[in-house]
């Protein structure tokens, strides 16, 4: 049964070019700018706020300019969490667990959907690398990665803003079809599991790393095991989703391996990411598998990249990666068993 969701594709429930274009717009437009400004690492730094565009595809025009910019601002806090403990890596380690839990509650508790909380966590662990410190300073100064977030933030949400506002001209959405968010966040028996796995994850993903691997690096394995989770409840769904990110997210760590040994020049950096970008988005409710072969390595870059002082991606960085992102994913697949035989699949 996983075998064949691997290869076959789900009809998408609605088109997904304009959600798509977005979210390549939102993260080929600040790299770009920085990059002809003389800055390309910064761009780098700017390019994980684009992440704000892809958060609640489902909601209206209108609601969708109501609810991101508490998205983006939720996204700064946890980046902004990540560079004020960045110098003290056991504290940093305890945050990267709190992140997840609390990050995850609101997320399944407010109903958001896709893609999940993955990305605050994520976000809080770049800050983390990006202004770690070595040799007694830090790597990038903290106000500039947050300044350079918040523009990303900034240009994701104004993509979006200019979208809505083309598509409730051309579309005016059916009032019996609105969703609409609860006012105050509550976890139903799906949540609860979902929360229940993101726990497992940040705690066992967070201590292999600190005990037998790298503190720095436990970020990353729990962000693997958080790809795996998603937003899908059910013991069923949880084994067959999880096959299918497990393999998508090995198999996009080796495509990462081989991008990294191109000779990539840095103008054609911004064409890259917002051409994986768009692919992601278009692929990602009709085969999440294959989505997560294109969405690794564009992380992967981000994360490998922004801010830092080579600008070199070694043999062992990439092999770090792949290794992380093999144990956050067999955490992920196998925390499904906390789900009872008889849950709903969702």
């Amino acid at each position: 049964m996983w075998v064949r969701s691997l290869v076959s594709f789900a009809p998408a429930p609605a088109p997904r070019w304009p959600m798509a274009l977005q979210a390549a717009l939102s993260m080929f437009v600040p790299v770009g700018l920085f990059t002809l400004l003389g800055h390309p690492s910064v761009g780098l730094m700017a390019a994980s706020g684009a992440f704000t565009v892809i958060y609640v595809a489902w909601a209206t025009p209108a609601q969708r300019i109501r609810i991101l910019p508490v998205i983006g601002l939720a996204l700064l806090v946890c980046a902004a969490l990540g560079a004020v403990v960045a110098p003290w890596p056991a504290v940093a380690a305890i945050g990267l667990v709190v992140v997840a839990i609390v990050s995850s509650a609101l997320h399944y508790g407010y109903r958001l959907g896709p893609p999940g909380p993955l990305f605050f966590v994520l976000v809080y662990g770049l800050a983390t690398h990006v202004t770690a410190v070595v040799g007694g300073k830090r790597v990038v100064d903290p106000l500039l990665f947050l300044a350079a977030f918040a523009a990303g933030v900034a240009i994701a949400y104004l993509i979006a803003v200019v979208a809505a506002v083309i598509m409730h001209s051309v579309r005016r959405p059916d009032p019996d079809s609105v969703r609409r968010l609860p006012r105050t966040p509550s976890l139903d028996a799906d949540s609860r599991a979902l929360l229940v796995r993101v726990a497992i994850v940040a705690v066992l993903g967070t201590l292999l790393s600190v005990l037998l691997v790298d503190t720095a690096r436990a970020y990353w394995t729990v962000c693997a095991g958080l790809a795996v989770i998603g937003v899908n409840a059910g013991r069923r769904a949880a084994f067959v989703r999880g096959n299918q990110r497990l393999v998508g997210t090995v198999v996009g760590a080796g495509l990462f391996a081989g991008l990294a040994f191109l000779p990539i020049p840095v103008w054609l950096l911004p064409f890259l990411l917002g051409g994986l970008q768009y692919v992601v988005e278009i692929l990602v409710v009709r085969n999440y598998a294959l989505a997560l072969v294109f969405i690794t390595p564009l992380v992967l870059i981000i994360t490998s990249t922004a801010g830092a002082a080579s600008g070199v991606v070694t043999t062992a960085l990439i092999l770090e990666r792949v290794v992380d992102t093999l144990v956050g994913a067999l955490l992920g697949a196998a925390s499904g068993i906390v789900h009872p035989r008889r849950a709903r699949v969702g």
